[in-house]
């Protein structure tokens, strides 16, 4: 043992000593750079050189070599985009957000430089100098079909719905020939409530492409089918084509959302034997397709739970302006429902499903969240960074989205996760909670096809995990924060939304309007996947819905118990 831990650390020297060398070349090589002519040749051997340490992976040689091509041309916004890409693809948070705000400092900028500098922007959590290079491009005339559809993928992105759709309504007028276009032109109609123009450009999509599965499930969502107008035959013929045991990848994602869309249309014509079997073939691909992973999600809860017990030196930022609404909770906890309620007074307004506060805690650890170790890299940092800093950045990225209002509504479900640093940034804050029965909570998620990203909502294990997840970390906000957040129940919300909105109002700080409890009167776009539902009047049909398959779930609902 002796011999081997002489020969680790004998190793260790040399791995150590190659990096020193290492670092001392690429000193040595960037101040001989510099001292080389700023000729075409030189630019072309240096970014020649760029490409090679970018193709094999040297991110920090690429860095410095992209800094030196700067240096020498500081106005070559290529160079600069691919250094923006490349501090992010090291983690570097804040330098990337820097070289993106120096990227839109330049002027004028051709339309296709303006939605990359846009785009960077965004993912950076730069909201305001986002928009204001979204508007200079919208200020050109005769834009491109491409950079119109890209701008209206930004402006969703950034929860500005018109803005959106007069962009894709631009583009769609010049014709579209991209089905992801179609389909962001269909969800932007629906968001709108144009659910009849939804309807059509769905059709218009699946005719042209009728191997499409994304507009395939919007297709079955749009609304109830009923046994005269469905397209359950047509979901059998389209899945008849696939192979059930193919290998590739791709073709059983196609499947397990064709799946997805079968499941929806025979749930809603009473066919609930059929349906579960569809349901449960597309979730079991996905499952695969997408594994939960266990471990790591016990290790963000214990990260969360640990980083709230530490003490904080600093308060947050003082709300002088609109007031934030935070509103958390599982996904399909009826999130939705309470923000389309809430923001039908006059008070309020709506910012709905936006990142914004993880994206400056993000900047605040300097970290890019993209796996679970940077995730819990970034919880870590996150019980130290300065939280009045965090609460003024937070506002300057986000006040705009108020438009003149006293409140307005921050609704990402999973912020549940972030209830103590939203606390301790924005003190002033209102956050409320939206409890919902274990079961029908659970098999929403269990149906809803999240794609990719919800990955516990795709086997009955994974799904009774997370929910305990979730229990653990809203049980200990309780314990440690108390009177911090308002639970608000949703089967209450329901059943007498004229005895609890008036609770919910008062703890924002706000009297009771009667539009409140009327939210299909409220005309403002929405973009959750319950962009449907909401614009309905209050019911409680989705109360107890998960019993229409209570054999099938038995072993969920012992796994809850």
């Amino acid at each position: 043992m002796h011999e081997l831990q002489k020969c680790g650390c004998v190793l260790a020297h040399i791995h150590d000593a190659r990096q020193a060398l290492a670092c001392s070349v690429l000193s040595f090589y960037t101040v001989y750079s510099m001292t080389m002519p700023t000729t075409p040749a030189v630019m072309d051997r240096l970014n020649r050189r760029a490409d090679q340490y970018l193709a094999s992976g040297q991110l920090v040689a690429a860095q410095t070599t992209l800094e030196s091509l700067l240096q020498r041309v500081p106005e070559s916004l290529p160079t600069r985009l691919r250094l923006i890409d490349v501090l992010w693809e090291r983690g570097r948070f804040r330098g990337a957000a820097a070289e993106a705000l120096r990227a839109a400092s330049f002027s004028p900028v051709a339309p296709e430089m303006l939605i990359q500098i846009a785009q960077r922007l965004s993912r950076c959590g730069e909201t305001v100098a986002a928009r204001r290079c979204l508007s200079r491009l919208e200020e050109q005339h005769d834009l491109d079909s491409a950079v119109l559809v890209e701008a209206a993928r930004l402006r969703l992105a950034l929860g500005e719905i018109p803005e959106a759709l007069q962009s894709i309504e631009k583009a769609a007028a010049e014709g579209l020939d991209d089905p992801d276009a179609c389909y962001l032109h269909a969800s932007l109609a629906q968001f709108s409530g144009d659910i009849e123009g939804a309807g059509r450009i769905l059709e218009q999509c699946l005719d042209r492409w009728p191997m499409f599965s994304g507009a395939s499930m919007a297709q079955a969502r749009l609304r109830k089918q009923e046994a005269s107008t469905n397209h359950v035959e047509s979901l059998q013929a389209k899945l008849g084509r696939i192979p059930v045991d193919s290998g590739v990848a791709g073709d059983r994602l196609v499947r397990a959302e064709f799946e997805s869309a079968l499941f929806n249309e025979l749930d809603d014509l009473g066919q609930h034997a059929q349906a579960w079997e569809a349901l449960a073939s597309s979730n079991a691909i996905m499952h695969e397709l997408f594994p939960y992973h266990r471990e790591g999600e016990e290790a963000v809860t214990e990260a969360i739970i640990g980083r709230a017990l530490k003490p904080v030196s600093k308060g947050g930022a003082v709300t002088s302006g609109p007031v934030p609404i935070f509103i958390i909770g599982l996904p399909r906890s009826g999130t939705t429902l309470l923000d389309r309620m809430l923001s039908n007074h006059s008070g309020v307004v709506s910012a709905g499903e936006i990142n914004d506060f993880l994206l400056q805690m993000c900047w605040s650890c300097d970290i890019v969240e993209r796996d679970l170790a940077s995730r819990l890299d970034y919880l870590k940092k996150s019980a130290h960074v300065d939280f009045r800093e965090l609460g003024e950045r937070y506002l300057q990225q986000t006040i705009w989205r108020a438009r003149e209002h006293a409140f307005f509504i921050d609704k990402l479900p999973t912020n549940f996760q972030l209830v103590d640093l939203i606390h301790r940034a924005l003190p002033d804050a209102r956050i409320l909670h939206m409890v919902r029965d274990p079961m029908d909570v659970c098999f929403s998620n269990l149906k809803a096809m999240f794609g990719g990203t919800s990955t516990y909502s795709y086997a009955f294990g994974a799904m009774a995990h997370y929910h305990r997840q979730y229990r653990r970390i809203m049980r200990h906000w309780h314990e440690t924060l108390p009177g911090v957040v308002m639970d608000v129940d949703y089967d209450a919300l329901v059943k007498r939304p004229e005895v609890v909105m008036p609770q919910v109002l008062a703890y924002c700080g706000l009297d009771m309007q009667v539009d409140c409890l009327s939210p299909e009167r409220n005309v403002a776009p929405v973009s959750t996947p319950s962009s449907v539902q909401v614009r309905q009047p209050i019911h409680t049909r989705s109360v107890a819905q998960w019993r229409h398959y209570e054999q099938q779930l038995q072993p969920l609902l012992d796994m809850l118990r």
